[in-house]
């Protein structure tokens, strides 16, 4: 019994870091993407291979998962199991209606409810929930926002004299540039907390000392998943990362891009578990301000905060239900893995009512669900833009 459930969290968790990948590759490329810098396909090429090679550079944030936010003498498998259920049901949602929430915040929300309801208040580490998880949630992004603004403010201002024809080369190869370092550094960060989860099994199924890192062929596994994750593309997000927040122009796109990074790579040196998506969303959102006259869509901004606010509560209950039907034994852990199945498939069906793919990404901002009529593409957007400031025009003459 223990080995098959071990097994079953092992295969969970690589599909858990799949969704990761592709939920999160905007983080790195809808910037680039949304302003020509690299080629759709190109992008997620270069995010997959480097969202490898940074998971397999550190294991700090790892180590806070298996052996920092729980007790794991008093958790089972078949718990973490159900945390992991909570994860990609709040990931495949989020991502069916192209809001880019964490991640992360949904692989802890998902954890921690599986684990009150299936082994107590007592086995959860507060104090470490507190510092690693909550106050990274607060502060990373406005440190990436704030690092962002004053970048593109610098940026702007260094090239204000230089005609534009001869800087937005340049911006372009730095913009690539720096949208790389955040793919690297999502793999640093996100692409570790999967090598987190699946020590976390084996140390609480006594497969490996308490206290241990991830063994090579967990990296190496989590890495590839990720990777693949990333290279699927995750296009629904990726609009939304690119067209729905702020037009980003090439100078914006590399300070944001570069703030980004920073700020990553130094919280996943610390263990911090932070939100990748909150990071690069607030150094977007931080490069809009900077750049004057930039249109900032804040009804967007603020979905977007609200799906940050709800994912630990929303997946923490689904992940919390869970862990009541994966408590029942091998018939429980059964019937949660059809229902993950199920729900999976219903929601890749509702997905392809209106497709999203590298194609039509950066046509236009909005993401429909329900709907069967495609989007309006930029230039529609803005001729009906022009029609409706033409009516506005023509009143206020009359």
């Amino acid at each position: 019994m223990t080995l098959s459930v071990v097994i079953a969290v092992i295969l969970v968790a690589l599909i858990f870091d799949f969704t990761n990948g592709f939920h999160d590759s905007a983080n790195a490329m809808a910037g680039p993407i949304a302003t020509g810098a690299l080629k759709p396909r190109t992008a997620v090429v270069i995010a997959a291979v480097l969202n490898l090679v940074g998971a397999c550079l550190s294991t700090e944030v790892a180590k806070t998962i298996s052996g920092g936010l729980f007790d794991d003498s008093l958790i089972s498998a078949s718990v973490i199991l159900a945390g992991l259920v909570g994860a990609i049901i709040w990931n495949l949602l989020t991502w069916l209606v192209g809001l880019p929430s964490s991640s992360s915040h949904a692989l802890f929300g998902g954890l921690i409810g599986a684990v009150i309801v299936g082994a107590g208040l007592a086995s959860i580490n507060g104090s470490v929930i507190v510092s690693k998880i909550l106050l990274p949630a607060v502060v990373a992004p406005l440190v990436a926002g704030f690092a962002a603004l004053l970048a593109t403010k610098i940026a702007y201002r260094a090239t204000r004299r230089t005609p534009s024809a001869h800087t937005e080369g340049g911006f372009k190869y730095g913009q690539a540039f720096t949208a790389s370092l955040v793919a690297l550094a999502h793999g640093t960060s996100d692409g570790q907390k999967t090598m987190g989860v699946i020590t976390l099994v084996l140390v609480t199924a006594g497969f490996q000392s308490s206290g241990t890192g991830p063994q090579w062929w967990v990296i190496l596994a989590a890495g590839l998943a990720i990777g693949l994750g990333t290279y699927s593309g995750g296009w629904r997000i990726m609009r939304t990362m690119g067209k729905g927040v702020v037009e980003i122009e090439t100078p914006q796109g590399a300070a944001s891009g570069a703030a980004t990074s920073a700020t990553i790579l130094a919280s996943a040196h610390l263990g911090f578990g932070l939100s990748t998506t909150q990071v690069a969303t607030g150094a977007i959102v931080g490069s809009g301000i900077g750049r004057r006259g930039a249109l900032i869509r804040w009804a967007t901004a603020r979905r977007m905060v609200v799906a940050w606010l709800l994912t630990l509560p929303g997946a923490a209950l689904v992940g919390g239900l869970a862990a009541l039907l994966a408590d029942r034994g091998v018939v429980g852990v059964i019937v949660l893995l059809a229902l993950l199945a199920v729900a999976s498939l219903v929601i890749w069906r509702i997905s392809r009512r209106n497709q999203i793919n590298a194609d039509n990404v950066t046509d236009g901002h909005e993401v429909l669900v329900l709907s069967t009529t495609p989007p309006p593409t930029y230039v529609e957007e803005n001729q009906l833009d022009d029609r409706k400031h033409g009516r506005s025009r023509a009143k206020g003459a009359a």
